[in-house]
């Protein structure tokens, strides 16, 4: 049953995420897609700035709740289907693959958000499901990467800054919870697959780190004539230049 726990934790996760409440609001609000309005993000952010506080609010709502299903749906189907068994010097045989199975689940819910099967394959950037999938596995390790986005975003007003800083910082996290605070046995595989988890992360935002550098990236609230007008002024162009 531990390849199966394990298949399912791969496939499960996958398909839950592969649902985009951002394309589905926007779709049924405005009959668009989101991933060509704005920024061409299919995500909270995009949806904000594009469809307004409610739709949002319902992004939010969603991005969150599917990805919390998806582990807590793992996490049944390993109690009730894994082993109880032991190794080495009594070690739960099924605590060890439970914990491998989550986070196999947490980086196959990251995979459907950023690919999903059902949108060609063209998804958001999954900061929300990594956060909510986090929660579930190792929640001081994920509300500390969440509180670092927080304070990069409220400094800079930047959420992509704040989502690849916080990715980077992670596994750093999880390291850090589960040396100091959890003395987890099974303290590489979080790190392991965070360390994945991050790099899908910061690999989605190279859009949002060329604009970052160019300095054109917009700001949380800031709207196009306003950036339009930070641009031309950072270049020295005149109001009438961009006719």
């Amino acid at each position: 049953m531990l390849y199966v726990c394990i298949i399912f934790a791969i496939i499960a996760p996958y398909l839950i995420c592969s649902i985009n409440p951002a394309i589905i609001v926007t779709k049924i609000k405005s009959g668009e897609d989101i991933r060509k309005l704005g920024s061409g993000g299919a995500g909270l952010t995009n949806v904000l700035r594009t469809q307004g506080k409610t739709a949002a609010v319902i992004v939010l709502f969603g991005d969150v709740l599917k990805g919390v299903v998806s582990i807590l749906l793992i996490k049944l189907f390993c109690l009730f289907f894994m082993p109880v068994e032991s190794i080495g010097d009594s070690f739960p045989f099924n605590e060890f693959f439970t914990f491998l199975c989550l986070w196999i689940a947490s980086l196959s819910a990251v995979l459907g958000h950023c690919f999903p099967l059902y949108y060609k394959f063209r998804g958001g950037k999954a900061v929300l499901v990594t956060v909510a999938t986090g929660l579930i596995i190792n929640w001081l390790a994920a509300l500390s990467a969440l509180i670092v986005f927080i304070i990069i975003v409220a400094l800079t007003r930047y959420v992509s800054l704040g989502s690849i800083i916080a990715a980077a910082l992670y596994p750093v996290c999880v390291w850090l919870i589960d040396v100091y605070v959890r003395y987890s046995p099974n303290l590489y595989i979080g790190v392991i697959f965070t360390l994945i988890i991050a790099v899908i992360l910061i690999f989605m935002h190279r859009q949002n780190i060329r604009r970052l550098i160019n300095k054109n990236e917009k700001k949380l609230g800031q709207s196009e004539r306003r950036q339009q007008r930070l641009y031309n002024h950072l270049y020295g162009i005149g109001e009438n230049d961009n006719d």
